[in-house]
């Protein structure tokens, strides 16, 4: 929030120059918030790990044993589903009441444009940019990171109780680097105008992308290599694959089907031309049709790294196959290892979408409003393709859950627990 509110000032003074340097403002910008976001899950998990795990005596005569630890974690994983409950919903719905309630006064109501100053309804839809696209989005992934960090730690066992640490302060490395790579232009006049927002921010996507599979290939050999089964790290290499190729598709998903260029907004958008009924018709149908190709995408996804993960050689005391369910851990980091990047074209489109309001209240020419307008329309798609990306990455950490309780009761029952999942 802090950082939001700050930006969009300096996102609407860049869009008087060029609206290159205002995609660089607004994408920085965010990436900062993002980056602060995964790192306090990072640096939270890390700080409580290393107070139990000397107040506790881990590893000592009559201490607790490591495998145990994480079960004490958990509680740090419902304080942020907590908190996210509530920024989620509260903000959620405040910034959708003010954003229809100022364009129904408006543009409806007054026939005055949108963001137009005579209406009180503006600030309050700039507000709500930044409590629920900004502040909510931010809770939502926390809660996403933290859940999958503390449930893989417990699937995982001694084998990999420190991996999940690794692979996200990776995300941080990797995702400065995507963020870094949207640098400045020295192009000018009618080319540089022409650069499209979306694709640079792909291209930014692309690097965050190449360097997290690097990345994650490195940690999973360092950290999961075991003689028992020296093949098995590569197995869970191939999970965390799943996991990068999951938030790929997701993202190319809702892009096609949020994305202003691509024929369902053109559909939806051709609707409106007969009235709010065929509007609403077409974008509830439009909605349910998006919801089918995600959940096939999850379901594959599950399946693929429990069988990568179950096949990976790793046997338990009484010879059967294990890993499968820690698999499915290790491709939901996948997914997350660019939770940052991710994060950060989300808060570039509210960044840009006040940017818009200040630079209508403030009577800026139309060649601004222009700039700002066009980043608006693609920060919207961003905001979208995130929406799809938590629901996706929360649905893949719920799983976890299911399975890390299943494990939790067995450890505190002092016997294994028949589990078919």
């Amino acid at each position: 929030m802090w950082v939001s509110v700050r930006a969009n000032v300096r996102v609407s003074s860049a869009a008087r120059r060029s609206a290159r340097e205002a995609l660089q403002v607004s994408v920085r910008a965010g990436g900062f918030s993002a980056l602060v976001v995964v790192g306090m899950a990072v640096i939270g998990i890390s700080i409580l790990y290393a107070v139990f795990y000397v107040w506790l005596g881990v590893d000592t005569p009559g201490g607790m044993k490591v495998t145990e630890l994480p079960l004490l974690l958990v509680g740090y994983g419902s304080g942020a589903s907590f908190v996210a409950l509530f920024a989620q919903l509260g903000g959620g719905i405040y910034t959708k009441a003010a954003d229809v309630g100022a364009d129904l006064v408006g543009k409806v109501e007054q026939g005055i444009p949108e963001d137009d100053p005579r209406n009180p309804a503006v600030i309050a839809d700039l507000v709500g940019d930044n409590v629920g696209d900004c502040a909510a989005r931010g809770a939502d992934l926390f809660e996403s990171i933290a859940a999958e960090i503390i449930s893989a730690m417990i699937l995982g066992g001694t084998m990999a109780h420190r991996c999940k640490i690794v692979v996200h302060s990776f995300d941080l490395i990797v995702s400065s680097a995507g963020i870094l790579s949207i640098g400045g232009s020295n192009k000018s006049g009618l080319k540089a105008a022409k650069e499209d927002p979306m694709t640079i921010l792909q291209k930014g996507y692309s690097v965050s992308i190449v360097l997290a599979v690097i990345a994650f290939t490195v940690s999973t050999r360092w950290m999961l290599y075991t003689e028992q089964a020296p093949s098995a790290w590569l197995n869970f290499a191939l999970c965390g694959l799943v996991g990068i190729i999951t938030a790929y598709v997701f993202v190319w998903i809702t892009k096609y089907y949020a994305d202003y260029k691509h024929e369902p907004v053109g559909s939806l958008a051709l609707s409106s031309s007969t009235g709010h009924g065929t509007n609403i018709i077409a974008g509830v149908s439009l909605g349910l049709e998006l919801t089918a190709l995600p959940v096939l995408v999850i379901s594959v996804s599950i399946i693929s790294a429990f069988w990568l993960g179950r096949t990976s050689g790793l046997m338990d005391e009484s010879g059967h196959p294990t890993g499968g369910l820690f698999g499915t851990a290790v491709a939901t980091m996948g997914m997350l290892s660019t939770a940052a990047y991710i994060l950060t074209m989300d808060m570039f489109g509210p960044m840009a979408d006040n940017a818009g309001g200040i630079v209508e209240m403030s009577q800026q020419p139309e060649s601004v409003r222009d700039i700002t307008d066009v980043l608006d329309a693609v920060g919207n798609t961003m905001k979208a393709i995130t929406k799809g990306f938590a629901i996706g990455s929360a649905a893949l950490a719920s799983f976890l859950l299911f399975s890390a309780y299943l494990d939790e009761v067995a450890t505190f029952a002092r016997e294994p627990f028949k589990q078919d999942i």
